[in-house]
C-alpha cells in the first residue's frame, strides 16, 4: 500500500513522501530515506567548517529528536 510519510519539527516539514509499504524491509527504507534527506538537507545547510563536523558526529538523531511522525494511507 502506499502510505505518505511526514515529519514535522516545531512546525517545520523534515519530510515529506510517499513509499510503498508492504513488510517490515520496505518500511525500514522509507525511513532510511529519511534518514539520508535529513542528513543531506542539514550538511548543506552548513556555514563552516566546525559546523560539518559536529553535524557529521552528533548527526541525524538530534535533528529528528522531538519530531512528529505521521503516517496516511494515500492509495
Amino acid at each position: 500500500m502506499k502510505i505518505g510519510l511526514n515529519i514535522k519539527k516545531r512546525g517545520a516539514v523534515l519530510y515529506s513522501g510517499v513509499h510503498e509499504i508492504i513488510d517490515e524491509e520496505t518500511f525500514a527504507a522509507a525511513f532510511g530515506d529519511v534518514w539520508r534527506e535529513v542528513r543531506r538537507r542539514r550538511i548543506e545547510a552548513t556555514t563552516s567548517v566546525g559546523e560539518l563536523m559536529e553535524i557529521l558526529s552528533e548527526e541525524v538523531i538530534d535533528e529528528l529528536n522531538g519530531a512528529e511522525i505521521s503516517l496516511t494511507r494515500t492509495a
